[in-house]
């Protein structure tokens, strides 16, 4: 998955960094409204993480501006303030979540799964096509009935595909899904990884098709 992290404060906010990094996302960081706008115009999210108080504004101005233009990007909003009326107001203005600091860092991952499977339509976390058995959050795969170890980018390749079979996507989406906007991508990294999932994927029923000049789709051949 790929978040958004809105936070001014830079000890809390390389603490999250690392946390999700570790969980095997991809997070780009704004610390303030003005780059997280920037953002969110050029980029794609699965989910934002959004500090209230900035040093440029209110995060809830965000918030409405982000929902006022149609975009349903999950928003969990990080905040100091423990009034019910502002947490209510929160929910009111479109954010699917809050975590009130300070907290507990597993908690804001878990409460990030539940925003994102809610978001999905997925009572369950795991996706199964062909022989292949995928639960992303906790990073689970079986090919063909054997466990598979692979490396947290593959990982975040094969969720991309099966969360959307058929569909084509280009080299550019793929860096952009894969990486964090401070990453050199090199111009064949994504036929790399590809090629590493490709190999992981021979035993089940799909495979990955490359179409010339368009990018990559996944099909199921069974």
């Amino acid at each position: 998955m790929k978040f958004l992290l809105v936070e001014d404060n830079q000890d809390l906010a390389n603490a999250i960094l690392s946390r999700m990094t570790m969980a095997g996302h991809v997070i780009d960081h704004a610390a303030n409204l003005e780059d997280a706008s920037a953002f969110v115009a050029t980029g794609q999210y699965d989910l934002i993480l959004l500090d209230i108080m900035l040093p440029d504004g209110d995060g809830r101005t965000f918030l409405k501006q982000h929902r006022a233009s149609d975009l349903d990007t999950p928003v969990i909003v990080l905040t100091a303030r423990s009034q019910v009326s502002d947490r209510i107001g929160s929910l009111d203005m479109g954010a699917d979540d809050y975590v009130t600091k300070p907290f507990d860092h597993a908690e804001l991952e878990a409460r990030s799964r539940a925003v994102l499977r809610r978001k999905s339509g997925y009572a369950k976390t795991t996706i199964e096509i062909g022989g292949v058995v995928f639960d992303p959050v906790a990073g689970h795969l079986t090919v063909g009935g054997e466990e598979v170890q692979m490396r947290n980018r593959e990982l975040r390749l094969l969720e991309l595909f099966m969360n959307a079979p058929g569909q084509i996507f280009s080299k550019n989406k793929l860096a952009d899904r894969l990486f964090s906007y401070d990453d050199d991508v090199s111009e064949n990294a994504i036929e790399v990884y590809v090629g590493r999932l490709r190999r992981h994927l021979k035993p089940s029923g799909l495979s990955i098709t490359t179409l010339r000049g368009l990018g990559y789709r996944l099909d199921h051949d069974g």
